[in-house]
């Protein structure tokens, strides 16, 4: 086995990209048999190759962080995986006032981990009081979290009592508790925030099913038990099943799917270009050989990758909005994700609200159909003069084999397209400041409600001041998006959200190119690992057959 793992590492540093699949065969050859002791069906391994910044919920901005403190601290409310708003540290609450006053009764045997801090029994019960601070905190100038915006649309809050707290709002927000979700909206305890300030990133004291044990930064964090933690299973069994979460931090995606293969971690997600080809077919099945080893599990992720126009351009051509519905139909979205993603994602034929969000509506959007675009090109060629229409497409690198393949399937229809990459850094600050003409971007939920996706087409939200990226602008829209503030009732608003995802389409300021999916790659023998739209991992009902 040493000789093995000695001539892995010597492949890894000096071997061409090709004997990765080599390296895969010498490994499921030889490692299948060890085990690291028999308690390890009682932990969970997992690896972070993005790292993790910091275990204060105030700052989950990144999914490794979200990840790690969602085992650690609990809010008022929690999101299933079907993105329903259920009860957490909340047993209940009630909204009056037309939709602007939350009062939430808050259950009375959540305790925060134990801590010499507490005193006598180590650790105390959560009350209100205890969301009031970590609120105020939330918002706090000099605390400076990325998470203060969640709390924009709120007046006041405040603790009525020991077990009921409130928010008022400045206005009806139907995806207010969704917002509160989020981990910026755990709950913290002042005696230990105070204690360590800063390093309270990583000295955590939360309610959650796991408590923090170590932390080696780049190397090693353990998470152990919470003995006392409040939620059970359906059966009345106390959660957590596991005894503790470890995870490491190798940097690169391609040994983080090394580690997979020996057993040494349980759970790989994403499907990366390292190993998507080794793992799965064209048509995104797992191949034959890691059939009796592992599990994959798939669904939809709140992700729209797409590519955008901006509506003022200095490029003419974009102006015609025959162009833009060309593009949209010009290019086989379905040959696409089989090409470039083995079959992983949705093809985006509808709006830009993705699939697994209400309002998602397959039918608002382009399908492929090269011909008509052609006669759209044909016609603008006609109208305009311009025989040979021209644009530039700005993407990084990540994304080139997309841009190409647009780029190979859009000269087709007639229009000659040109490809350039720029660094992440400058088609941030360009798209935001209007100076890019045509470029691809991706929009990730930051709160499961389409409402967050309807706000890149508002007009008050121009960037840079806003993400209107587009500068797309419609009256109709603008009130069609007002009055969905003000509906309660899901079935309405659920109308509303797909009627302006027709209207923005209807005008093509983007090219939709496909809804992402979460996959998930586990051994077999981990069970209650499940699968849910925002790519939250949730462990707490997780368990491994020994």
């Amino acid at each position: 086995m040493a000789a093995n793992l000695q001539l892995i590492s010597y492949m890894l540093k000096h071997a061409r990209f090709s004997l990765f699949y080599l390296i895969i065969s010498i490994i499921t050859s030889s490692c299948t048999s060890e085990k690291n002791s028999t308690k390890d069906h009682l932990v969970f391994k997992y690896n972070e190759h993005k790292n993790i910044g910091s275990l204060d919920p105030a700052f989950s901005k990144d999914l490794a962080d979200i990840w790690a403190t969602h085992q650690l601290f609990n809010g008022l409310v929690q999101m299933d995986d079907e993105l329903k708003v259920k009860p957490c540290i909340a047993s209940n609450w009630t909204v009056t006032d037309s939709a602007t006053t939350y009062t939430f009764n808050l259950r009375n045997d959540v305790y925060f981990h134990k801590h010499r801090l507490f005193g006598i029994d180590s650790t105390r019960m959560v009350t209100a009081s205890d969301f009031e601070y970590s609120f105020k905190r939330l918002t706090d100038k000099k605390l400076a979290s990325p998470g203060s915006w969640v709390l924009q649309k709120v007046k006041e809050f405040s603790a009525i009592n020991e077990s009921t707290f409130q928010i008022k709002l400045k206005q009806p927000f139907p995806a207010f508790l969704g917002l509160l979700t989020m981990k910026y909206c755990s709950v913290v305890p002042k005696e230990i925030v105070d204690h360590y300030g800063t390093d309270f990133r990583s000295n955590p004291i939360g309610t959650g099913p796991f408590k923090f044990k170590r932390w080696e930064e780049n190397l090693k964090l353990v998470f152990r038990k919470n003995e006392i933690y409040f939620e059970a299973d359906e059966k009345g069994k106390n959660l957590p099943y596991l005894e503790a979460v470890a995870i490491t931090f190798l940097p690169d995606k391609q040994s983080e799917f090394l580690q997979f293969v020996q057993g040494n971690i349980d759970f790989v997600s994403g499907l990366d270009a390292s190993y998507k080809d080794e793992i799965l077919t064209a048509e995104g099945k797992l191949r034959s050989r890691y059939s009796n080893d592992v599990k994959m599990i798939r669904g939809p992720y709140l992700n729209t990758e797409y590519l955008a126009f901006f509506m003022d351009p200095k490029l003419s051509v974009l102006k015609s909005i025959k162009i833009r519905r060309a593009i949209n139909m010009g290019f086989d979205r379905n040959k696409m994700m089989t090409y470039l993603r083995n079959g992983v994602g949705i093809p985006a034929y509808g709006g830009f609200i993705p699939k697994g969000l209400p309002g998602y509506n397959n039918s608002v959007g382009y399908k492929y159909n090269p011909e008509l675009a052609k006669q759209l090109v044909a016609e603008f060629k006609t109208e305009t003069g311009i025989v040979n229409p021209e644009i530039t497409l700005t993407t990084t690198s990540n994304y080139l084999s997309f841009c190409e393949f647009i780029q190979r399937e859009i000269e087709k229809i007639g229009i000659r397209v040109n490809v350039d990459v720029i660094p992440a850094s400058s088609l941030k600050d360009a798209k935001a400041n209007g100076q890019l003409n045509f470029f691809r971007a991706s929009w990730v939920a930051d709160y499961p409600d389409a409402e967050n996706y309807l706000s890149l087409y508002y007009s008050k939200n121009f960037a840079p001041g806003g993400p209107n990226y587009t500068h797309f602008s419609s009256p109709v829209f603008d009130a069609l998006y007002e009055s969905a503030y003000l509906q309660t009732n899901t079935d309405k608003r659920e109308y509303l959200y797909t009627k302006m995802d027709s209207l923005v389409m209807a005008t093509a300021p983007i090219v939709p190119l496909f809804y992402d999916e979460v996959v998930r790659f586990t051994r077999k023998n981990v069970n209650g690992l499940g699968i849910n739209p925002t790519n939250l991992l949730e462990l707490k009902a997780v368990s491994k057959t020994p």
